[in-house]
């Protein structure tokens, strides 16, 4: 049989115990919870890391312009805009042209009009539905262009120079189903000439 005394000293001793435990789990999981924190941390810096090329790639394809649709400068809001026309591509001697095409009367009245440039071989097709002698001018066009008046063949028939912003007539001595209109002096400088041919072309 245990005293009193006894049962008492057995109880301070195991209180004592007991009030160990808390403090030793405290301990233990704080150096967890550091832990835990710190690899947080360099997870933290390392989503950082990888998200700043994300964020850049994600701006600069913002910046990107986008071709259809976009209003292009210098052509008015409701014109038809260059990313809108349909494209072909075109292929006379070694040289490629990338080609915006106009085969309807609204699109063939409008043209290059209000256009402040061109990329170095991009150009505008007109497609007629007739075999005949086509006239152009330049009015509203803001920029100097080359014309090439060419057959159903393909063969180029004749060439004409064309100013900015003027009114005179450009007509072709022979009949014709397309004209190719490129920036000033383009045929001169590849060396084509009449009686060149031009594959590609659309059927009417």
């Amino acid at each position: 049989m245990r005293s009193a005394d006894s049962h008492y000293s057995m109880s301070r001793t195991s209180e004592s115990r007991s009030s160990a435990w808390p403090s030793i789990f405290g301990q233990a999981a704080g150096r967890v919870a550091a832990r835990v924190a710190a690899d947080l941390a360099r997870l933290s810096r390392r989503a950082a890391t990888v998200a700043l090329p994300v964020l850049g790639a994600a701006a600069l394809f913002a910046m990107q312009p986008q071709a259809a649709g976009a209003q292009a400068p210098g052509v008015p809001a409701g014109m038809k805009q260059p990313g809108d026309f349909p494209k072909v591509k075109l292929t006379v001697g070694m040289y490629l042209i990338d080609a915006s095409v106009a085969a309807n009367e609204a699109d063939r009245e409008q043209g290059l009009m209000y256009r402040n440039k061109l990329a170095p071989n991009e150009g505008m097709l007109f497609v007629f539905d007739e075999n005949a002698g086509h006239c152009f001018w330049m009015k509203n066009t803001e920029i100097p262009l080359s014309i090439a008046f060419i057959r159903d063949d393909g063969i180029i028939t004749d060439l004409d120079e064309m100013k900015a912003e003027t009114t005179d007539n450009h007509c072709p001595t022979h009949n014709g189903r397309y004209a190719l209109e490129m920036s000033k002096g383009w045929f001169a400088a590849k060396g084509i000439k009449p009686g060149a041919q031009i594959t590609g072309l659309p059927q009417p």
